[in-house]
């Protein structure tokens, strides 16, 4: 674990980690909910090794990143964690980056890849193309699915912000044993990111990021227009490979890739063995594998 920086951008006091030197080419790996950079503690000083600037930001609401203004809407929609990936990379003086990301890291890596090609080299994505169809997030899945999103309607209710915010070190454990059923250390990595949980916003962007997919929650008006871009589900034309857990709890890979025809470049999808949803942390060296692929390409 390297030392924590932070940097100010419109919005917010980002903090994160760097590794490598500084003016070698920027891989930015990014966390999803309930994880935070631990996830990727083998995997950014590797590539760091090999000459690569290597960012590792805490995403809004977790750990030390801060809102810069209280007035500033705590919304955890999927325009905005792009916003702000776009944001830090500005500020830092990153022109182009490689991405890698899972779950609402993922999901940066994925908007910015599809809305802003010039800024991404590639991409490493968790389980494939992860923009929100939020247009028709009111159609009913199948019912095995729907049992598996329960965390995301509880959430939905007063009660569901209480018992995250009363419990979210509990609630933030069990679904990481949920989601990763096949991991043998949960239990040993658990501890090194939950303190990035007691973010005094942490509360507020989750609930917001769940309640607005769903279209029970206003967005930031000043993100409206890549909400707009976003409907039109675009496609990424940047290199991509996508990595999925065979035993991911929350949402296990299918034998057929449904998400193939969003990708118009250079696209493979790996499917990884006993690995659940926290990939970077639970598959270190398929993760450098894939960068390091793209990267060398």
């Amino acid at each position: 674990m390297s030392d924590i920086q932070r940097v100010l951008t419109p919005n917010l006091t980002v903090a994160f980690e760097q590794h490598g030197p500084s003016n070698g080419d920027a891989v930015i790996l990014l966390h999803g909910f309930p994880y935070s950079p631990r996830a990727y503690d083998e995997v950014a000083p590797a590539l760091a090794a090999k000459g690569y600037r290597v960012i590792v930001p805490y995403l809004r609401g977790y750990g030390p990143t801060r809102f810069n203004h209280p007035e500033t809407l705590r919304s955890g929609q999927q325009a905005a964690l792009a916003q702000d990936l776009r944001e830090l990379m500005d500020t830092l003086g990153i022109e182009q980056a490689t991405l890698c990301g899972y779950d609402w890291g993922g999901r940066a890596a994925c908007i910015v890849a599809a809305l802003f090609p010039e800024r991404v080299r590639g991409l490493v994505t968790g389980d494939g193309y992860n923009v929100q169809d939020i247009a028709n997030s009111t159609r009913p899945l199948d019912p095995e699915t729907e049992h598996r999103y329960w965390y995301q309607y509880y959430f939905h209710t007063p009660r569901g912000v209480a018992g995250l915010t009363e419990n979210r070190q509990a609630f933030c454990e069990l679904l990481w044993r949920l989601w990763s059923p096949t991991w043998a250390r949960n239990a040993e990595r658990y501890p090194l990111s939950a303190p990035a949980f007691d973010n005094p916003d942490f509360v507020d962007v989750v609930i917001h990021s769940y309640r607005h997919r769903f279209m029970y929650a206003a967005g930031d008006p000043a993100l409206q227009w890549m909400e707009d871009a976003l409907i039109r589900q675009p496609p990424i034309s940047v290199p991509t490979i996508s990595l999925c857990g065979a035993d991911d709890g929350v949402g296990p890979a299918p034998e057929e890739d449904e998400d193939a025809h969003h990708f118009t470049g250079f696209y493979e999808r790996r499917v990884l063995a006993c690995v659940g949803h926290n990939i970077p942390e639970e598959a270190p060296q398929q993760t450098l594998k894939a960068l390091l692929d793209l990267l060398q390409h």
